[in-house]
């Protein structure tokens, strides 16, 4: 009996539930509302595919609706692509009898790749329109692109379907040479700021001949690319001092991602990486964000100026320098890996009014790292000659920021003049800032550089920071990385105190 009364009670629920209209849907009256009126999508490349982006599509009705069509105004014409509800549509530009329940919403995806010829020509803007119904019912949301013109500079591809290829480090990788007869660009080792670049692939700086960044170049590298400065060949930045928070005169070495999302990612790109051999190298003026070793030096000849220099989130190191000569000011790094500066297997160096700050999320980096050794190396170690710190911090999120990996078979040669240092208590004999004055003088352990924004990079200070007004003027470099003029005593690191905006 019981087995009888079940089913008897589930035939009523079923013949109750086969003669419900919640599921019966209703035409759009034009009410629907959205998550904004424009979807802004951030500037792209041409013919690079953008992010996706979204908007969301809300029925605040009591009744499921149908939407009779969504479409781009554009149709199969449009740059645009949409996925509507997971549904593709027809080639993500037109959706028929798209249902929206009562009291529910949908999500709109949305992406372009467009050229700058599909562009309006006075402001390089595309735009489109997602249409919902038509007639009385039409609704409507503007879709915006800025598309930005660029030198594209690629490995070719051979006849037998493979990319072109140079060898760096006794490896075969994905690169071509730069051409000073490129019959598409002209000379390509003069960049220019007339255009961005950007690379696919190692761009190589052929034997005996010098790259050129002039003031203002914007350089965008590809996922796994870089620049590769060979055997005898030179690299020669030559930014100059901005004005503006656009840095308009700065060279700029960064992904090809142009989107905000994308600003501060680390590991976009490889490196820009000097070959034993190179040579006569100058970089003045250079920002270089997101990759995976910023500056990668490999025992290049002379000494190395790097002048008013920032580097920043980088996967590994923000500079690497194997045996090198660097004479450095104004620099600053923030957010790398394993070490902000890591000068390895000996080398001579001196860095003066530079900023070493190391905020990376796990606790095993340091901000400076110094090292008279490399494995595998014949032999395995090499003298440090000289590695000089004058008017510098060296700070960040890790309990000791500064290392000292020595060797007792090779020279190793050390000096922090008027440093602010992070430093846990140790007993080491390599780390007695305070009565070591051989390789200590006037070291400020601990204290707080109150740095404007970390996250950022922004790592100016003002006049409650523990850096103010501390450095020797001895040592003073006349201007600061931004061009300001330093006052006496100056202040450690590379910039200049002011007050923080309000």
């Amino acid at each position: 009996m019981r087995q009888y009364f079940a089913l008897f009670i589930f035939g009523i629920i079923l013949a109750f539930s086969s003669c419900r209209t919640d599921f019966d849907t209703v035409a759009s009256t034009g009410d629907l509302k959205f998550s904004k009126d424009t979807v802004y999508l951030d500037t792209v490349f041409k013919n690079i595919g953008s992010s996706t982006y979204q908007l969301k599509v809300y029925n605040r009705s009591k009744n499921d609706i149908s939407i009779p069509i969504v479409q781009l105004k554009k149709g199969l014409n449009s740059k645009y692509r949409m996925t509507v509800d997971g549904m593709s549509g027809n080639n993500g530009k037109i959706f028929k009898d798209v249902t929206l329940l009562a009291k529910d919403s949908l999500y709109i995806f949305i992406e372009t790749t467009a050229d700058i010829t599909d562009a309006n020509p006075t402001d390089f803007l595309y735009t489109d329109e997602i249409q919902f119904d038509s007639g009385a019912n039409l609704q409507e949301v503007a879709l915006v692109t800025l598309i930005q013109d660029a030198v594209f500079l690629f490995p070719k591809q051979n006849a037998d379907g493979t990319k072109e290829k140079i060898q760096i480090e006794g490896k075969d990788v994905d690169g071509f040479y730069l051409d000073e007869n490129d019959p598409e660009n002209g000379n390509e080792l003069i960049f220019t700021k007339q255009k961005p670049y950007v690379i696919y692939g190692y761009a190589g700086v052929p034997e005996n001949k010098t790259v050129t960044f002039e003031a203002g170049t914007r350089v965008h590298f590809h996922a796994n690319s870089g620049l590769y400065v060979g055997d005898k060949a030179t690299l020669q930045i030559n930014g100059t001092a901005s004005t503006t928070e656009k840095l308009e005169n700065e060279v700029i070495f960064e992904g090809d991602r142009l989107e905000s999302l994308y600003s501060d990612i680390p590991g976009q790109w490889k490196s820009v990486l000097f070959a034993n051999g190179s040579t006569n190298h100058s970089i003045n003026h250079l920002t270089l964000k997101n990759a995976v070793v910023g500056l990668d030096f490999k025992n290049p000849l002379n000494t190395i100026e790097i002048k008013n220099t920032q580097i920043y989130n980088c996967v590994e190191y923000g500079i690497l320098a194997q045996n090198t000569h660097i004479n450095g000011e104004n620099i600053v790094i923030n957010y790398a890996g394993i070490a902000g500066l890591s000068c390895v297997y000996g080398g001579n160096y001196s860095f003066t009014h530079c900023t070493f700050n190391n905020n990376w999320q796990n606790s095993s980096h340091f901000a400076v790292n110094l090292s008279n050794s490399l494995a595998g190396a014949s032999p395995e170690t090499n003298p440090l000659t000289q590695a000089t710190f004058n008017n510098c911090i060296i700070y960040g999120s890790s309990t000791n920021e500064f290392n000292l990996q020595k060797n007792a078979s090779a020279g190793f040669v050390y000096q922090l003049n008027n440093c602010l240092l992070k430093f846990g208590t140790t007993s080491n004999s390599d780390y007695q800032f305070k009565t070591d004055t051989e390789h200590y003088n006037n070291i400020i352990v601990n204290e707080n550089p109150k740095f404007y924004n970390v996250s950022k990079n922004q790592l100016n200070i003002d006049k409650t920071s523990a850096a103010f007004a501390k450095g020797n003027p001895a040592y003073i470099i006349p201007l600061d990385i931004l061009g300001a003029t330093r006052t006496s005593p100056p202040d450690l690191g590379a910039y200049q105190s002011k007050d923080f905006p309000k």
